[in-house]
């Protein structure tokens, strides 16, 4: 699932429980993808390396694999509840509640980049046969049903915000998920239309 709509739709499952703990709920639904945001920077800006080396050789490297498996580890989000909710750390127990529910939506939506969920107990990866992003495993209706989702959720959410900057930002990625849909449909048609003038 895409960053951004985990914070949107995490923000939806949590904030009636935390309404002041918006942000955290937020950071909290970004946090397990930082490593790979950080490969990212570091492969495209330093590095220099090509989209196509950085997924197919660096992401798989076991130095970034693991620190994505431990950010995306679903028993190290419940040790963090549990000591946090121990000590009293309502903020810290939301974060990991947070990043607990992104695991949880990844889960059933990858599969040839299937997270090792159960990391440190685990290597198993759940092979799911529905992707959120490709094609040749209905990443097509998964990514209309991830926008719809993202769309209901901001809905809900969007009166229970008081931040502009929060409103602002999902108003901005719902913007950016409609025109990235409705762009292929516009190009073609386009396209058409240049072809008979």
């Amino acid at each position: 699932m895409n960053t951004p709509s985990h914070a949107i739709i995490n923000l939806a499952l949590l904030i009636d429980q935390k309404p002041q703990a918006a942000l955290t709920i937020a950071i909290g639904a970004i946090l397990p993808d930082l490593p790979i945001f950080v490969l990212y920077f570091w492969a495209k800006l330093i590095q220099r390396l090509p989209e196509r080396q950085i997924w197919t050789e660096m992401y798989w490297q076991p130095f970034w694999q693991n620190w994505t498996a431990a950010f995306h580890s679903i028993p190290l989000a419940i040790i963090g509840i549990l000591i946090a909710r121990h000590y009293g750390w309502q903020r810290v127990e939301i974060l990991f509640w947070s990043m607990l529910f992104h695991s949880f939506l990844d889960l059933p939506v990858h599969h040839d980049d299937a997270h090792r969920h159960f990391f440190p107990f685990s290597n198993y990866r759940f092979i799911s046969p529905i992707s959120y992003w490709d094609p040749k495993y209905h990443g097509r209706i998964v990514s209309v049903l991830e926008r719809l989702m993202v769309l209901a959720s901001t809905l809900y959410v969007f009166p229970k915000i008081d931040s502009w900057v929060g409103k602002g930002l999902m108003i901005a990625v719902n913007i950016l998920y409609l025109t990235n849909f409705l762009y292929p449909f516009f190009f073609a048609a386009a396209s058409v239309t240049g072809e008979r003038g």
